[in-house]
């Protein structure tokens, strides 16, 4: 990989005019306009929290799927209702933004009037962000998880070729006058978005994050991409990709054990499965308890003895938090390829370009 000659400028971009562009985008590939509204929110809520890799730059691989047939832009999940607690979403191959929030609104009304709600879904793709998912239910008062599995990258502790996907783990709890619980990582030392990021960029990776086709190390994104990702925690990673792929490609009926295609693969449907659940977080004590004790475990938190050379203690889902807060008034930043990648996609379909200043 060569050396990126020059830093690439940096632009921002108000947020309200990216979730504009991009819902222009989706309804210009035949996202009915109600959907795209959806989709559109969710990649906007990536970018505002600072995971860049899962937000709009994601709109030139959904729109080739699209163009590839081999992912729906006009379908409607289905949801069909098992249990007085448990349903089923059949996402119709569409995008994964839309059955993962019929998923999640379903399991909130179950849990509103039961305690809890399980949602199973098939037949899906890329959701994005989990946080999204996890701040849906969080806005509901609710506590929840989110599970997802995803196409390979990843081998099984001992092995050397991709198996599992790099699916994150999510979940979150809401609280009282302090910051709400927000967990959303995935089984991997890196999420394989950023080493797309970093491709993108013209950028090096930390030898740490993969390895390439023939097993070495790497800083180089191309081919860490021809290579695998690697678990973090050795055998822990291993297993929570594993993990992913029970309860949310085994349980749901969706691909799973290495068959779920990679966004980039046009040869057929990605079958992506999730698991879903929301609970009602006064199921055991009273909710002005509950949030009184999560406010406490957040102050115990943040305010431990820091160790040597750390400035502050950061919650779970905090600093991406305070990001969000920093880049609404900022706008979000963007380098001049990706707002020029972005601006192929209008030009593919006629609609305005994304404008900055």
């Amino acid at each position: 990989m060569s050396e990126p000659t020059t830093k690439q400028q940096i632009h921002h971009i108000k947020p309200s005019d990216l979730e504009s562009f991009v819902h222009r985008v989706l309804v210009g590939n035949n996202v009915p306009p109600e959907h795209a509204t959806i989709i559109a929110n969710c990649l906007v809520q990536a970018d505002l929290r600072g995971v860049d890799t899962h937000g709009s730059n994601r709109i030139p691989s959904y729109m080739q799927r699209i163009r590839q047939k081999v992912l729906e832009p006009s379908a409607t999940p289905e949801l069909t209702q098992i249990t007085p607690i448990a349903a089923l979403v059949d996402g119709k191959n569409t995008f994964g933004f839309l059955s993962a929030h019929k998923a999640m609104t379903r399991a909130i009304e179950m849990a509103s009037e039961f305690g809890i709600g399980l949602v199973s879904v098939k037949h899906s793709n890329h959701f994005g962000m989990s946080a999204w998912i996890v701040q849906q239910a969080i806005d509901a008062g609710m506590m929840s998880l989110v599970f997802t599995n995803s196409s390979p990258a990843l081998p099984v502790w001992g092995g050397k070729s991709k198996l599992m996907g790099v699916s994150p783990i999510a979940c979150g709890a809401p609280a009282g006058k302090e910051r709400p619980f927000i967990l959303d990582m995935a089984p991997s030392v890196a999420a394989r978005g950023k080493i797309y990021k970093a491709l993108r960029r013209g950028e090096k990776i930390p030898t740490d994050w993969a390895l390439d086709r023939d097993g070495n190390i790497t800083d180089d994104p191309a081919r860490a991409l021809e290579g695998v990702m690697l678990p973090m925690g050795g055998p822990k990673g291993s297993a929570l990709a594993i993990m992913m792929d029970v309860f949310s490609g085994v349980f749901s009926g969706s691909a799973f054990a290495g068959h779920v295609t990679g966004p980039y693969d046009p040869s057929k449907e990605a079958d992506v499965g999730h698991f879903i659940m929301a609970i009602k977080p006064d199921l055991f004590v009273s909710l002005d308890d509950f949030k009184e004790r999560m406010d406490y475990l957040y102050q115990r938190v943040v305010g431990s003895d820091k160790m040597g050379g750390v400035e502050r203690v950061y919650y779970p889902g905090e600093i991406e938090q305070i990001t969000r807060e920093t880049r609404l008034k900022e706008g979000i930043p963007f380098v001049q390829a990706e707002i020029e990648k972005l601006n192929q996609e209008a030009q593919c379909v006629g609609v305005g370009k994304l404008e900055y200043a």
